[in-house]
């Protein structure tokens, strides 16, 4: 029997992006709370289950409203849970772990690893 080497290759590969998608999911971003670094209409892949950490941008779910999910940067670690915060404290609406306080390791969904729309612009060259 002979083993065809970029067959195998192939399925290999494949398996291993069936396997990384089944942990990857995307959100859409609402609100300004998050400005200036995400903006309203950024798409965000997310990393599910993927351990929190001080300055890593995460989605939880809201822990007084069940089924929303939010977007806020991991501040620290405390006894009761990860202090969740927004970037822009002023946004109208906002509320972040200085409202509702920690929240639980199984309200973070995961860790956002990307932003993939809009895709970024490229910066304009001088001209002389």
């Amino acid at each position: 029997m002979r083993i065809r080497t970029p067959l195998l290759c192939g399925l290999a590969g494949a398996a291993a992006v069936a396997l990384a998608a089944r942990r990857l999911r995307t959100v859409e971003v609402t609100g300004d709370s998050m400005l200036p670094g995400l903006r309203p209409g950024d798409w965000l892949v997310v990393r599910e289950g993927a351990r929190p950490a001080p300055g890593a941008v995460v989605v939880a779910e809201h822990p007084e409203r069940s089924g929303l999910l939010i977007v806020k940067r991991v501040s620290h670690r405390s006894a009761d849970g990860w202090w969740l915060e927004s970037d822009n404290q002023r946004a109208l609406g906002g509320r972040d772990s200085w409202d509702f306080g920690p929240v639980a390791d199984d309200l973070v969904v995961g860790r956002v690893v990307g932003r993939y729309w809009p895709r970024p612009r490229p910066v304009p060259r001088r001209t002389r």
